[in-house]
Protein backbone atom coordinates (compact mmCIF):
# COMPACT_ATOMS: atom_id res chain seq x y z
CA UNK A 1 0.00 0.00 0.00
CA UNK A 2 3.11 2.49 0.89
CA UNK A 3 5.01 1.39 -2.18
CA UNK A 4 1.59 2.60 -4.33
CA UNK A 5 1.05 5.98 -2.56
CA UNK A 6 4.35 6.93 -2.96
CA UNK A 7 4.17 5.84 -6.83
CA UNK A 8 0.99 8.32 -7.03
CA UNK A 9 2.47 10.72 -5.24
CA UNK A 10 5.87 10.52 -7.31
CA UNK A 11 4.30 10.71 -10.51
CA UNK A 12 0.29 11.46 -10.37
CA UNK A 13 0.03 14.46 -7.88
CA UNK A 14 2.33 16.98 -10.35
CA UNK A 15 0.47 15.98 -13.22
CA UNK A 16 -2.73 16.97 -11.36
CA UNK A 17 -1.25 19.83 -9.65
CA UNK A 18 -0.24 21.48 -13.06
CA UNK A 19 -3.99 20.67 -14.12
CA UNK A 20 -5.07 22.71 -11.44
CA UNK A 21 -2.49 25.70 -12.00
CA UNK A 22 -3.67 25.93 -15.74
CA UNK A 23 -5.22 29.32 -16.06
CA UNK A 24 -7.37 28.47 -19.13
CA UNK A 25 -9.04 25.26 -17.08
CA UNK A 26 -8.95 27.94 -14.10
CA UNK A 27 -11.04 30.72 -15.89
CA UNK A 28 -13.44 27.72 -17.63
CA UNK A 29 -14.36 26.42 -13.91
CA UNK A 30 -14.92 30.15 -13.01
CA UNK A 31 -17.20 30.35 -16.11
CA UNK A 32 -19.44 27.62 -15.08
CA UNK A 33 -19.24 28.85 -11.61
CA UNK A 34 -20.59 32.39 -12.72
CA UNK A 35 -23.70 31.24 -14.45
CA UNK A 36 -24.90 28.86 -11.57
CA UNK A 37 -27.29 31.63 -10.46
CA UNK A 38 -28.99 31.50 -14.14
CA UNK A 39 -29.09 27.76 -13.66
CA UNK A 40 -30.30 27.69 -10.60
CA UNK A 41 -33.36 30.50 -11.41
CA UNK A 42 -34.22 28.11 -14.52
CA UNK A 43 -34.15 25.16 -12.46
CA UNK A 44 -36.47 26.63 -9.95
CA UNK A 45 -38.65 27.58 -12.58
CA UNK A 46 -38.26 23.93 -13.67
CA UNK A 47 -39.71 22.59 -10.68
CA UNK A 48 -42.14 24.86 -9.89
CA UNK A 49 -43.57 23.90 -13.75
CA UNK A 50 -43.61 20.05 -12.59
CA UNK A 51 -44.87 20.69 -9.12
CA UNK A 52 -47.83 23.08 -10.73
CA UNK A 53 -48.02 21.20 -14.24
CA UNK A 54 -46.67 18.06 -15.14
CA UNK A 55 -47.21 16.28 -11.68
CA UNK A 56 -51.16 17.00 -11.27
CA UNK A 57 -51.50 16.76 -15.10
CA UNK A 58 -50.63 13.05 -14.44
CA UNK A 59 -53.48 12.69 -11.93
CA UNK A 60 -55.80 14.26 -13.97
CA UNK A 61 -56.35 17.44 -12.13
CA UNK A 62 -56.93 19.68 -15.13
CA UNK A 63 -58.68 22.26 -12.99
CA UNK A 64 -55.99 23.11 -10.68
CA UNK A 65 -53.64 23.30 -13.55
CA UNK A 66 -55.64 25.69 -15.34
CA UNK A 67 -55.85 28.18 -12.19
CA UNK A 68 -52.00 27.74 -12.24
CA UNK A 69 -51.59 29.13 -15.47
CA UNK A 70 -50.67 32.79 -14.27
CA UNK A 71 -47.26 31.03 -12.63
CA UNK A 72 -46.73 28.14 -15.32
CA UNK A 73 -46.20 31.38 -17.76
CA UNK A 74 -44.43 33.42 -15.36
CA UNK A 75 -41.93 29.89 -14.43
CA UNK A 76 -41.97 29.95 -18.69
CA UNK A 77 -40.59 33.35 -18.48
CA UNK A 78 -37.93 32.88 -16.22
CA UNK A 79 -36.38 29.56 -17.65
CA UNK A 80 -35.99 32.06 -21.40
CA UNK A 81 -34.36 34.58 -19.66
CA UNK A 82 -31.66 32.02 -17.95
CA UNK A 83 -31.67 28.07 -19.22
CA UNK A 84 -32.54 29.30 -22.58
CA UNK A 85 -29.72 31.51 -23.33
CA UNK A 86 -27.52 29.83 -20.84
CA UNK A 87 -25.13 29.70 -23.55
CA UNK A 88 -25.11 33.53 -24.43
CA UNK A 89 -24.20 34.17 -20.63
CA UNK A 90 -21.93 31.66 -20.93
CA UNK A 91 -19.79 33.02 -23.71
CA UNK A 92 -19.62 35.95 -22.12
CA UNK A 93 -18.33 35.07 -18.84
CA UNK A 94 -15.65 32.83 -19.98
CA UNK A 95 -14.24 35.85 -21.62
CA UNK A 96 -14.73 37.50 -18.64
CA UNK A 97 -12.28 34.93 -16.69
CA UNK A 98 -10.22 34.13 -19.10
CA UNK A 99 -9.29 38.46 -19.67
CA UNK A 100 -9.13 38.12 -15.39
CA UNK A 101 -6.69 35.14 -15.11
CA UNK A 102 -4.40 37.40 -18.00
CA UNK A 103 -4.86 40.61 -15.71
CA UNK A 104 -6.30 42.00 -19.01
CA UNK A 105 -9.49 43.94 -19.38
CA UNK A 106 -12.15 41.72 -18.66
CA UNK A 107 -15.41 43.05 -19.56
CA UNK A 108 -13.88 43.50 -23.00
CA UNK A 109 -12.73 39.96 -23.08
CA UNK A 110 -16.38 38.84 -22.25
CA UNK A 111 -17.62 40.83 -25.58
CA UNK A 112 -15.35 39.35 -27.64
CA UNK A 113 -16.31 35.89 -27.28
CA UNK A 114 -19.72 36.82 -27.07
CA UNK A 115 -20.05 38.36 -30.20
CA UNK A 116 -17.70 35.35 -31.83
CA UNK A 117 -20.28 33.02 -30.51
CA UNK A 118 -23.08 34.92 -32.37
CA UNK A 119 -20.66 34.65 -35.43
CA UNK A 120 -20.83 30.56 -35.34
CA UNK A 121 -24.61 30.48 -34.80
CA UNK A 122 -27.09 29.89 -38.41
CA UNK A 123 -29.09 32.36 -39.28
CA UNK A 124 -30.31 31.73 -42.70
CA UNK A 125 -33.50 29.66 -42.51
CA UNK A 126 -35.69 28.16 -45.63
CA UNK A 127 -39.06 26.57 -45.91
CA UNK A 128 -40.10 24.32 -48.34
CA UNK A 129 -44.25 24.77 -49.22
CA UNK A 130 -46.35 21.97 -50.24
CA UNK A 131 -48.29 24.39 -52.33
CA UNK A 132 -47.54 28.14 -53.68
CA UNK A 133 -48.46 31.29 -51.67
CA UNK A 134 -50.89 33.73 -52.61
CA UNK A 135 -49.89 37.10 -53.72
CA UNK A 136 -51.43 38.37 -50.13
CA UNK A 137 -48.81 35.93 -48.17
CA UNK A 138 -46.64 36.37 -50.68
CA UNK A 139 -46.22 39.97 -50.05
CA UNK A 140 -46.30 39.94 -46.14
CA UNK A 141 -43.37 37.41 -46.28
CA UNK A 142 -41.00 39.69 -48.64
CA UNK A 143 -41.90 43.02 -46.54
CA UNK A 144 -40.22 40.97 -43.75
CA UNK A 145 -37.51 40.27 -45.31
CA UNK A 146 -38.01 36.58 -47.21
CA UNK A 147 -36.94 35.65 -50.31
CA UNK A 148 -40.35 33.72 -52.01
CA UNK A 149 -39.30 31.67 -55.39
CA UNK A 150 -42.28 29.25 -56.31
CA UNK A 151 -42.98 26.75 -53.27
CA UNK A 152 -39.04 28.05 -51.57
CA UNK A 153 -39.20 30.43 -48.69
CA UNK A 154 -35.44 31.90 -47.77
CA UNK A 155 -34.69 34.33 -45.13
CA UNK A 156 -31.56 35.31 -42.97
CA UNK A 157 -31.14 36.54 -39.87
CA UNK A 158 -33.21 34.45 -38.03
CA UNK A 159 -31.08 32.51 -34.81
CA UNK A 160 -32.49 29.30 -33.43
CA UNK A 161 -33.26 30.53 -30.15
CA UNK A 162 -34.19 26.44 -29.00
CA UNK A 163 -31.22 25.14 -30.57
CA UNK A 164 -28.18 27.00 -29.80
CA UNK A 165 -28.92 29.64 -27.37
CA UNK A 166 -28.83 26.78 -24.49
CA UNK A 167 -26.33 24.11 -23.45
CA UNK A 168 -25.69 23.31 -27.27
CA UNK A 169 -23.31 26.59 -27.63
CA UNK A 170 -21.05 25.51 -24.45
CA UNK A 171 -18.31 23.56 -26.57
CA UNK A 172 -18.17 26.18 -29.55
CA UNK A 173 -17.90 29.00 -26.66
CA UNK A 174 -14.73 26.74 -25.74
CA UNK A 175 -13.29 26.65 -28.90
CA UNK A 176 -14.03 29.47 -30.42
CA UNK A 177 -14.64 31.69 -27.91
CA UNK A 178 -11.12 30.49 -26.77
CA UNK A 179 -9.41 31.32 -29.52
CA UNK A 180 -11.06 34.81 -30.08
CA UNK A 181 -10.10 35.46 -26.34
CA UNK A 182 -6.64 34.13 -26.76
CA UNK A 183 -5.97 36.84 -29.89
CA UNK A 184 -7.37 39.42 -27.48
CA UNK A 185 -5.17 39.05 -24.45
CA UNK A 186 -2.20 38.48 -26.52
CA UNK A 187 -2.34 42.13 -28.28
CA UNK A 188 -3.54 43.39 -24.92
CA UNK A 189 0.19 41.94 -23.03
CA UNK A 190 1.90 43.27 -26.46
CA UNK A 191 0.27 46.61 -25.48
CA UNK A 192 -0.91 46.77 -29.48
CA UNK A 193 -3.50 49.38 -28.33
CA UNK A 194 -4.69 52.64 -28.11
CA UNK A 195 -3.11 54.92 -25.35
CA UNK A 196 -5.49 57.74 -23.82
CA UNK A 197 -3.77 60.38 -21.29
CA UNK A 198 -4.00 59.89 -17.76
CA UNK A 199 -6.75 62.55 -17.91
CA UNK A 200 -9.04 60.44 -19.33
CA UNK A 201 -11.40 58.58 -16.76
CA UNK A 202 -10.40 54.88 -15.87
CA UNK A 203 -13.53 53.35 -17.65
CA UNK A 204 -13.00 55.25 -21.13
CA UNK A 205 -9.62 54.46 -21.50
CA UNK A 206 -10.23 51.31 -20.76
CA UNK A 207 -12.67 51.27 -23.44
CA UNK A 208 -10.46 52.93 -25.56
CA UNK A 209 -7.16 50.22 -24.79
CA UNK A 210 -9.47 47.30 -26.13
CA UNK A 211 -10.29 48.65 -29.38
CA UNK A 212 -7.47 47.27 -31.65
CA UNK A 213 -6.93 44.10 -29.83
CA UNK A 214 -10.97 43.13 -29.68
CA UNK A 215 -11.58 44.32 -33.62
CA UNK A 216 -8.66 41.81 -34.46
CA UNK A 217 -10.45 38.53 -32.29
CA UNK A 218 -13.62 39.56 -33.52
CA UNK A 219 -12.17 39.70 -37.40
CA UNK A 220 -10.39 37.00 -37.11
CA UNK A 221 -12.96 35.20 -35.89
CA UNK A 222 -15.05 36.75 -38.65
CA UNK A 223 -12.70 35.39 -41.11
CA UNK A 224 -13.73 31.45 -40.03
CA UNK A 225 -16.89 31.42 -39.72
CA UNK A 226 -17.35 33.01 -42.78
CA UNK A 227 -14.73 30.71 -44.47
CA UNK A 228 -17.32 28.05 -43.01
CA UNK A 229 -20.43 28.87 -44.52
CA UNK A 230 -18.56 29.82 -47.82
CA UNK A 231 -17.04 26.68 -48.62
CA UNK A 232 -17.86 24.31 -45.72
CA UNK A 233 -21.65 24.49 -46.39
CA UNK A 234 -22.46 24.54 -42.90
CA UNK A 235 -21.87 26.97 -39.83
CA UNK A 236 -18.90 26.56 -37.11
CA UNK A 237 -21.58 25.55 -34.45
CA UNK A 238 -23.28 23.16 -36.19
CA UNK A 239 -19.52 21.45 -37.51
CA UNK A 240 -18.32 21.45 -33.64
CA UNK A 241 -21.35 19.93 -32.51
CA UNK A 242 -20.85 16.97 -35.33
CA UNK A 243 -17.23 16.19 -34.84
CA UNK A 244 -16.57 17.28 -31.11
CA UNK A 245 -19.82 17.59 -29.12
CA UNK A 246 -22.05 14.66 -29.78
CA UNK A 247 -19.09 12.37 -30.15
CA UNK A 248 -17.92 13.68 -26.21
CA UNK A 249 -21.57 13.33 -24.85
CA UNK A 250 -22.03 10.03 -26.32
CA UNK A 251 -18.42 9.28 -24.76
CA UNK A 252 -19.76 10.23 -21.44
CA UNK A 253 -22.64 8.33 -20.92
CA UNK A 254 -20.15 4.83 -21.05
CA UNK A 255 -19.42 3.21 -18.01
CA UNK A 256 -16.13 3.12 -18.47
CA UNK A 257 -15.67 7.10 -18.69
CA UNK A 258 -17.97 7.30 -15.42
CA UNK A 259 -15.69 5.15 -13.41
CA UNK A 260 -12.65 6.96 -14.76
CA UNK A 261 -14.14 10.18 -13.48
CA UNK A 262 -15.01 9.31 -10.39
CA UNK A 263 -11.58 7.46 -9.30
CA UNK A 264 -9.41 10.90 -10.80
CA UNK A 265 -11.65 12.52 -8.26
CA UNK A 266 -10.67 10.02 -5.78
CA UNK A 267 -7.68 9.86 -5.95
CA UNK A 268 -6.50 13.73 -6.25
CA UNK A 269 -8.34 14.05 -3.01
CA UNK A 270 -6.31 11.61 -1.23
CA UNK A 271 -3.74 13.79 -2.07
CA UNK A 272 -4.98 16.72 -0.53
CA UNK A 273 -5.81 18.24 -4.07
CA UNK A 274 -9.62 19.45 -4.58
CA UNK A 275 -10.11 16.33 -7.29
CA UNK A 276 -13.83 18.05 -8.04
CA UNK A 277 -12.29 21.51 -8.93
CA UNK A 278 -9.60 20.43 -10.47
CA UNK A 279 -11.39 17.96 -12.60
CA UNK A 280 -14.10 20.71 -12.75
CA UNK A 281 -13.33 21.94 -16.36
CA UNK A 282 -14.15 18.57 -17.55
CA UNK A 283 -17.19 17.09 -15.57
CA UNK A 284 -18.70 20.74 -16.20
CA UNK A 285 -17.82 21.08 -19.73
CA UNK A 286 -19.01 17.91 -20.51
CA UNK A 287 -21.78 16.00 -17.55
CA UNK A 288 -23.34 19.52 -16.68
CA UNK A 289 -23.85 20.33 -20.74
CA UNK A 290 -25.62 16.38 -20.56
CA UNK A 291 -27.28 17.74 -17.27
CA UNK A 292 -28.72 20.88 -18.90
CA UNK A 293 -29.94 19.41 -22.14
CA UNK A 294 -32.41 17.15 -20.44
CA UNK A 295 -33.22 20.51 -18.35
CA UNK A 296 -34.41 21.77 -21.61
CA UNK A 297 -35.71 18.48 -22.91
CA UNK A 298 -37.79 18.30 -19.58
CA UNK A 299 -39.15 21.72 -20.04
CA UNK A 300 -40.58 21.01 -23.60
CA UNK A 301 -41.66 17.82 -22.78
CA UNK A 302 -39.54 15.75 -25.01
CA UNK A 303 -37.29 12.15 -24.10
CA UNK A 304 -34.26 13.26 -21.94
CA UNK A 305 -31.04 12.58 -23.97
CA UNK A 306 -28.96 11.43 -21.38
CA UNK A 307 -28.30 9.31 -18.46
CA UNK A 308 -25.17 10.17 -16.53
CA UNK A 309 -25.35 13.62 -15.71
CA UNK A 310 -23.32 15.91 -13.86
CA UNK A 311 -25.05 15.79 -10.21
CA UNK A 312 -25.81 12.08 -10.79
CA UNK A 313 -22.16 12.15 -9.11
CA UNK A 314 -23.32 14.08 -6.37
CA UNK A 315 -26.57 12.01 -5.14
CA UNK A 316 -25.14 8.34 -5.72
CA UNK A 317 -21.26 8.51 -5.81
CA UNK A 318 -20.42 11.30 -3.44
CA UNK A 319 -23.07 11.75 -0.48
CA UNK A 320 -21.54 14.51 1.79
CA UNK A 321 -18.81 15.27 -0.46
CA UNK A 322 -16.07 13.34 -2.45
CA UNK A 323 -15.44 9.55 -1.44
CA UNK A 324 -19.02 9.51 0.42
CA UNK A 325 -17.29 10.69 3.90
CA UNK A 326 -20.95 11.24 5.21
CA UNK A 327 -21.14 7.37 5.37
CA UNK A 328 -17.35 7.02 7.04
CA UNK A 329 -18.02 9.88 10.04
CA UNK A 330 -21.54 7.80 10.99
CA UNK A 331 -19.57 4.61 10.93
CA UNK A 332 -16.77 6.53 13.21
CA UNK A 333 -19.54 7.47 15.32
CA UNK A 334 -20.92 3.93 15.93
CA UNK A 335 -18.00 1.87 15.75
CA UNK A 336 -14.61 3.90 16.75
CA UNK A 337 -13.17 3.81 19.96
CA UNK A 338 -10.57 6.80 19.32
CA UNK A 339 -11.40 9.60 20.96
CA UNK A 340 -9.63 11.33 18.55
CA UNK A 341 -11.23 10.34 14.92
CA UNK A 342 -14.91 11.07 17.02
CA UNK A 343 -14.38 14.41 17.96
CA UNK A 344 -13.25 14.82 14.38
CA UNK A 345 -16.58 13.13 13.17
CA UNK A 346 -18.96 15.19 16.01
CA UNK A 347 -17.74 18.20 14.59
CA UNK A 348 -17.54 17.58 11.05
CA UNK A 349 -21.15 15.42 10.50
CA UNK A 350 -23.25 18.81 10.82
CA UNK A 351 -20.87 20.23 7.62
CA UNK A 352 -20.96 16.75 6.38
CA UNK A 353 -24.73 16.51 5.69
CA UNK A 354 -24.86 19.48 3.41
CA UNK A 355 -22.20 18.42 1.34
CA UNK A 356 -18.90 20.04 3.00
CA UNK A 357 -16.26 17.46 3.34
CA UNK A 358 -12.64 19.54 4.14
CA UNK A 359 -12.99 18.91 7.90
CA UNK A 360 -13.25 15.75 7.48
CA UNK A 361 -10.61 15.47 4.43
CA UNK A 362 -8.18 17.25 6.38
CA UNK A 363 -9.16 17.05 10.14
CA UNK A 364 -9.46 13.40 10.54
CA UNK A 365 -7.32 13.07 8.38
CA UNK A 366 -8.19 11.13 5.16
CA UNK A 367 -5.79 13.13 3.16
CA UNK A 368 -2.54 10.73 3.04
CA UNK A 369 -3.85 7.82 5.64
CA UNK A 370 -3.09 4.53 4.12
CA UNK A 371 -5.95 2.79 6.15
CA UNK A 372 -8.77 5.17 4.89
CA UNK A 373 -7.00 4.58 1.00
CA UNK A 374 -8.96 1.74 0.11
CA UNK A 375 -12.29 2.78 1.19
CA UNK A 376 -12.40 6.05 0.12
CA UNK A 377 -11.71 4.94 -3.26
CA UNK A 378 -13.68 1.43 -2.92
CA UNK A 379 -16.72 2.75 -1.66
CA UNK A 380 -17.47 5.47 -4.79
CA UNK A 381 -16.46 2.96 -7.85
CA UNK A 382 -18.96 0.71 -6.01
CA UNK A 383 -21.48 3.26 -5.64
CA UNK A 384 -21.33 4.48 -8.77
CA UNK A 385 -21.87 1.08 -10.31
CA UNK A 386 -24.41 0.53 -8.91
CA UNK A 387 -25.92 3.65 -9.59
CA UNK A 388 -25.11 3.71 -13.50
CA UNK A 389 -26.67 0.40 -13.93
CA UNK A 390 -29.74 0.81 -12.48
CA UNK A 391 -30.17 3.81 -14.21
CA UNK A 392 -29.14 2.35 -17.57
CA UNK A 393 -31.83 0.04 -17.13
CA UNK A 394 -34.05 2.32 -16.30
CA UNK A 395 -35.15 1.26 -12.61
CA UNK A 396 -34.73 5.17 -11.55
CA UNK A 397 -35.01 7.90 -14.01
CA UNK A 398 -32.14 10.42 -15.22
CA UNK A 399 -31.64 13.87 -13.45
CA UNK A 400 -34.50 16.64 -14.57
CA UNK A 401 -32.98 19.56 -12.98
CA UNK A 402 -30.20 21.17 -11.59
CA UNK A 403 -29.64 21.17 -7.81
CA UNK A 404 -27.69 22.95 -4.88
CA UNK A 405 -24.76 20.97 -4.49
CA UNK A 406 -25.06 21.55 -0.48
CA UNK A 407 -28.99 19.88 -0.77
CA UNK A 408 -28.41 17.70 1.72
CA UNK A 409 -28.97 13.32 0.75
CA UNK A 410 -32.53 12.15 0.26
CA UNK A 411 -33.89 15.81 -0.54
CA UNK A 412 -31.64 16.23 -3.19
CA UNK A 413 -32.12 12.83 -5.14
CA UNK A 414 -35.88 13.85 -4.82
CA UNK A 415 -35.80 17.19 -6.56
CA UNK A 416 -33.37 16.08 -8.88
CA UNK A 417 -35.06 13.04 -10.39
CA UNK A 418 -38.90 13.99 -9.10
CA UNK A 419 -38.82 10.39 -8.86
CA UNK A 420 -39.53 8.83 -5.80
CA UNK A 421 -37.33 5.83 -6.55
CA UNK A 422 -34.19 7.52 -6.37
CA UNK A 423 -33.69 8.34 -2.83
CA UNK A 424 -34.15 4.79 -2.43
CA UNK A 425 -31.41 4.40 -4.81
CA UNK A 426 -29.61 7.12 -2.93
CA UNK A 427 -30.26 4.81 0.71
CA UNK A 428 -29.11 1.67 -0.74
CA UNK A 429 -26.26 2.80 -1.87
CA UNK A 430 -25.32 4.65 1.54
CA UNK A 431 -26.19 1.61 3.40
CA UNK A 432 -23.31 -0.15 0.83
CA UNK A 433 -21.19 2.66 1.00
CA UNK A 434 -21.50 2.56 4.87
CA UNK A 435 -20.13 -1.16 4.82
CA UNK A 436 -17.32 -0.75 3.23
CA UNK A 437 -16.32 1.68 5.29
CA UNK A 438 -16.79 -0.26 8.57
CA UNK A 439 -14.14 -2.69 8.64
CA UNK A 440 -11.63 0.01 7.97
CA UNK A 441 -13.01 1.86 11.14
CA UNK A 442 -12.08 -1.20 13.23
CA UNK A 443 -9.00 -1.36 11.79
CA UNK A 444 -8.03 2.06 12.67
CA UNK A 445 -9.00 0.87 16.48
CA UNK A 446 -5.91 -0.80 16.69
CA UNK A 447 -4.20 2.33 15.15
CA UNK A 448 -2.41 4.00 18.13
CA UNK A 449 -3.13 8.26 17.07
CA UNK A 450 0.25 10.01 16.29
CA UNK A 451 1.33 12.06 19.21
CA UNK A 452 2.51 15.79 18.28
Amino acid sequence: MNALIKWLNKYLVPIASKIGSIRWLVALRDAFISIMPATMAGAVATILNALVRDIPTRFGWTGFVNSMQWLIGINAQVWTGSLAILGLIFAFTFGYKLAVQYKVEPITGGIVTLGTFLMTLPQSWTLTLTKALSAADTKTLTTAGAAVAGKSVTGWGFFNFNAYFGSAGFFTVMLMGGLAASIYIMLMKKNITIKMPDSVPPAIAAAFTGIIPATAALYVSGVITWLFTKFGATTVIEWISKVIQDPLLHLSQGYGAVLLMTVLVQVFWFFGLHGTNVLGPVLDGIWLTAQLANMSAYNAGKALPYIWTRNAFDLYAWIGGAGSTLLLLIAILIFSKRDDQRAVAKLAIAPGFFNVNEPVMFGLPIVLDPIYFIPFLLAPVVMVTIAYFVMQWGWVSPIKTQIVWSMPPIINSLIATMDWRAPILQIFNGLVGFLIYVPFVKAANKVKPIEN
